[in-house]
């Protein structure tokens, strides 16, 4: 096949392309085997084909004149237009010029002044890339200093016509651009617009700063170091990862506000790490420095935030009155786990578009600050990255500052990272990154004023590398002269930007010397009369819970327990809703057999399974406005083939999604497959769910013990957010759990970790009365392993219907699904009904409430799919001596249920089965919660509790399934031994 054919049927774009490259072989033909020639034959035949031939050598290398392809190889194009070019020498400068012009573009970040100190290179390479010296396209200096070159249109001196200019000129124009205090990386992009909009915006003579905003700078400045040396001077040996040599943060992230708000952003969510957070919290989002003096002297009302200062966040508001805007600012807090925080800024964010109808999501964004070395190491970052352009995901650009101290905790870049800079990572998205040095606040200003531009012209992710340096060590007590004695000896001879920036604003008179010192003074006495005030201010009322959450209790005062069933009408009307498939979803025909199937069950209102109930639950919620999230691996099918809440057409893209037509004013309903994350997606999940309480949202692991690689947010955030900043949070995490011979990696969620991290004490028996029980409202979170479809529903509706929210920990059945046992009836979810924290003795044989059974000679207490294995023992074996309750709510414990049902069994020892090894599942934690329930019975006051499991191991579950069963039927055994 010829190669212009190849070019063609290798994407339908390139059709477009063959006149283009049937008009290069006329050339060629033309002008015989010169290289020059056919370059300019073929330049002159149109303005624009230059690109034409560039994008059909880009399809098909083989498809161009051997002189293009040459010419393309080497990075070069023609100008837009050679009209002006009377001779071959001239075209061939024209085709340098394009060579140079496109390395400056390309690697002039490589050699841009970047470095305040002088001593490092922000991409790890000290040599000039070979195509920016003019050597390598035959020219030298001074030599051809004047010579006349042709340059095609360009912002750099004509955009909209070629021009002829000193070859010397060009050079110093495109190194004003590319390798100043700027470096730009951005031709990568494979958008030409976007590029193109990059190159005016960067290549175009930028306007001078006005004097106010010179000095609105030098204001930022000022209070930036200011802040910084207060602290230092007054608490020299408290640690406050200070934004020393880093200030012109400062100002930079006060001009993106400001270029935000004129965009028409309502609301900014921040994320951060601690370097520079208390100047950020102090100038950036106005805490008063009261507040920050009173907690560096340990004086904090023990009710409010229970964290170190500089992991702490804030909400506030920024008017501008001279344009009649406000911006909303949000600082979520983190923990010191760099860049946990960026999934969580994202979820947040994409939860308050959502709920403000903010489809082009315009008026809210996300503003992430990193770390260098965490940017380029954590992989949370590539995680978070990943989720910029999913369509259940995307918050519409993301805009990444790195504070780029260039080392790590004491580890020098070239030990941290293998790319030449920190930032590379955003190129998989097409990010364009702004490098910038940090003693520059105007080029600073410059660029988080392209970069807010940018984001909220494309809607897409961009990076502001600000390349400072670190003037104490990793906290303000650490020797860093240790591991970087020259850097530190250069930052102690280093002038601050401050002094830097003053001295250049003198020098062109812009201020005078009185003014500056002023300034000075201003802040400084501010300083000390908040210093003054600190031991006796009163911070307002602590707002720690959104305007979204006004009706909801921020303290524990008592939440009385709420039946969730739903009339029997309401739950069959719903049921056949989403349960009737319509004929032009064109589903696939066994999906429709178990759509059908469910449609029986909810006409005869009996054998509901698992999947059913959960989709009436999402129903319901959704038909009385609550929205509903789903969220994970595969979430849309479901990992064992069980939910089916999307329907693919089966001849065409279509979906169709049955809780999307629940009613007409319905709430909206959202399930989407995560990519394959479960840290970042968890995160993003987990900050979704704290904007709105009036929801709920799911996260599913694909098997329950893949969630252990995001443990970092299920212990920093999670488990621990209301402890530690007070935030509430309703998020509920399904994770598949239960041991079916599938090996180490697919049988345990994990169980021990979730208990391990519940804060409640095992020897306490909590106040248990219907109306004052305190016992969710005060622990951490919930721990769940129902074991009936009814169950699953009441505990999803009940995690809307509180007025207060704590995490649902939700440990979820894969056999169970489909066993003939487990199964519901609608009356089991009708008004009058609720979530059952424990499910006594079933068999009227071995137990008829109220009356005890003496001749029962164990009770066996379990949580999960043990249960339908023991009671599959006991019929088989017609015993009748033994009685099982099972312990739905693990956490907080049933205290008061265990004890009345151990009391209907007087001579009964008590026993605890599980499945897991004694070192892991719920044994520790229920063994001495038992005790204490069973401290309070008439019967077994002082009894302990027996164990009936695998024996302690140090891996969950073995991997041959024959060992398996073997395992399975001695610790189901023992329980009736």
């Amino acid at each position: 096949m010829h190669a212009l054919q190849r070019a063609a049927r290798s994407s339908p774009r390139n059709v477009r392309l063959l006149s283009t490259s049937a008009a290069a072989a006329a050339v060629a033909r033309r002008a015989g085997s010169s290289s020059r020639q056919v370059l300019a034959q073929g330049a002159r035949m149109s303005s624009t084909y230059a690109a034409r031939m560039r994008e059909a050598w880009s399809a098909d290398p083989a498809s161009v004149h051997p002189a293009w392809r040459k010419h393309f190889e080497k990075g070069g194009a023609l100008p837009s237009t050679v009209d002006n070019l009377s001779s071959e020498s001239d075209l061939e400068d024209a085709l340098k010029v394009d060579r140079l012009v496109r390395a400056y573009q390309v690697r002039g970040h490589n050699i841009s002044q970047l470095d305040p100190l002088g001593i490092m290179d922000a991409d790890l390479d000290g040599a000039v890339p070979p195509e920016l010296n003019i050597e390598n396209y035959g020219w030298s200096m001074p030599r051809d200093f004047d010579r006349i070159v042709p340059v095609g249109p360009t912002p750099l001196f004509n955009p909209t016509a070629p021009s002829n200019v000193k070859l010397g000129v060009l050079l110093k124009e495109l190194q004003r651009v590319y390798c100043t205090s700027v470096g730009a990386e951005y031709i990568y992009i494979s958008d030409s617009k976007q590029v193109e909009w990059l190159r005016s915006r960067l290549e175009v003579p930028y306007k001078p700063l006005s004097t106010e905003q010179r000095k609105s700078v030098l204001n930022g400045l000022i209070r930036a170091e200011g802040f910084e040396k207060f602290l230092q001077k007054k608490f020299s040996t408290e640690k406050r990862f200070g934004l020393d040599g880093g200030e012109a943060l400062i100002p930079g992230m006060q001009t993106m506000i400001r270029r935000s708000a004129e965009q028409g952003v309502e609301l900014i969510v921040f994320g951060m790490a601690h370097r520079g957070r208390l100047n950020v919290l102090h100038n950036v989002m106005g805490k008063p420095l009261a507040a920050i003096l009173k907690e560096f002297q340990h004086l904090v009302d023990q009710d409010n935030e229970d964290d170190v200062k500089y992991h702490l966040g804030m909400s506030t508001d920024v008017e501008f009155p001279d344009i009649k805007k406000s911006v909303h600012l949000s600082l979520l807090a983190n923990p010191s786990h760099l860049e946990a925080v960026n999934p969580v800024v994202e979820g947040k964010v994409r939860a308050e578009q959502d709920l403000k109808g903010d489809h082009e999501r315009k008026r809210v964004m996300p503003v992430v600050i990193h770390g260098d070395a965490a940017f380029s190491g954590q992989g949370i970052v590539f995680e978070t990255i990943g989720l910029a352009y999913l369509p259940a995901y995307t918050t519409g650009g993301t805009i990444h500052i790195v504070i780029n101290n260039q080392i790590g905790f004491t580890t020098d870049p070239r030990s941290s990272r293998s790319s030449p800079y920190c930032t590379d990572i955003a190129k998989i998205v097409g990010a364009p990154i702004l490098h910038v040095n940090g003693d520059d606040p105007e080029a600073v200003h410059r660029c988080f004023q392209l970069a807010t531009d940018w984001r909220q012209t494309f809607g897409r992710d961009v990076v502001v590398d600000v390349v400072c340096y670190r003037r104490y060590g990793h906290n303000e007590s650490d020797q860093a002269m240790f591991t970087q004695p020259r850097m530190c000896q250069t930052i102690e001879a280093h002038r601050p930007v401050l002094a830097l920036y003053s001295e250049s604003l003198l020098k062109e008179n812009v201020l005078t010397p009185d003014e500056l010192e002023a300034e000075r003074k201003k802040y400084d006495e501010y300083c000390q009369q908040q210093s003054d005030a600190a031991p006796t201010y009163r911070p307002p009322a602590p707002v720690y819970l959104g305007s979204h959450w006004r009706s909801y209790k921020a303290k524990v005062h008592g939440a009385p327990i709420r039946d969730t069933g739903v009339p029997l009408d309401v739950l069959q009307e719903t049921g056949l809703k989403i349960n009737t498939v319509p004929k032009e979803a064109n589903a696939n025909h066994k999906l429709v057999k178990v759509y059908d199937a469910r449609l029986q069950s909810i006409k005869t209102g009996t054998g509901l399974d698992w999947a059913t109930c959960e989709a009436l639950a999402f129903a319901t919620l959704l038909r009385e406005g609550f929205p509903v999230r789903v969220a994970g691996q595969d979430v849309e099918r479901g990992t064992f083939s069980h939910r089916h809440a999307v329907l693919h057409d089966q001849a065409s893209p279509a979906l169709y999604r049955p809780l999307e037509h629940v009613a007409p004013k319905q709430a909206p309903f959202t399930i989407c497959n995560s990519h394959l994350s479960e840290y970042a997606a968890l995160g993003f999940e987990f900050g979704y769910s704290m904007t709105n309480p009036d929801q709920l949202v799911c996260w599913e692991a694909q098997f329950g013990d893949f969630a252990n690689t995001a443990q970092v947010m299920i212990d920093q955030f999670i488990s621990s957010s209301h402890s530690k900043w007070k935030r509430q949070n309703g998020l509920v995490m399904l994770l598949p759990h239960g041991y079916e011979g599938m090996g180490p990696e697919h049988s345990s969620a994990r169980l021990e970790r979730f208990l391990q991290m519940c804060d409640d004490d095992e020897s306490v028996y909590p106040v248990m009365d219907h109306v004052a029980r305190k016992q969710i409202e005060e622990g951490n979170w919930q721990v769940v392993n129902a074991t009936t479809p009814a169950n699953l529903f009441h505990i999803l509706r009940r995690q809307v219907y509180r007025d207060f929210r704590r995490p649902l920990i939700m440990m979820t059945p894969k056999s169970l699904l489909r066993h003939p046992l487990v199964k519901s009836n609608l009356a089991d979810m009708q008004l009058g009904t609720r979530f059952l924290r424990f499910i006594p003795e079933t068999d009227p044989t071995i137990f008829t409430d109220p009356k005890p059974n003496p001749s029962v000679r164990r009770l066996v207490l379990c949580s999960g799919k043990v249960y339908y294995d023991l009671l599959e023992k006991r019929q088989k074996s017609k015993i009748t001596d033994v009685a099982i309750g099972r312990i739905e709510q693990i956490s907080p414990f049933p205290y008061d249920l265990v004890h009345r049902h151990a009391d209907n069994f007087p001579n009964a020892e008590i026993m605890w089965c599980q499945e897991e090894p004694r070192n892991m599942g719920a044994w520790t934690y229920v063994a001495p919660r038992i005790e204490t329930a069973l401290s309070k019975s008439i019967h077994h006051a002082n009894a302990s509790v027996k164990y009936a499991g695998r024996r302690l191991s140090g891996s969950t579950a073995t991997g041959d399934k024959y060992m398996h069963g073997d395992e399975q039927a001695a610790l189901v055994g023992r329980a009736f031994a």
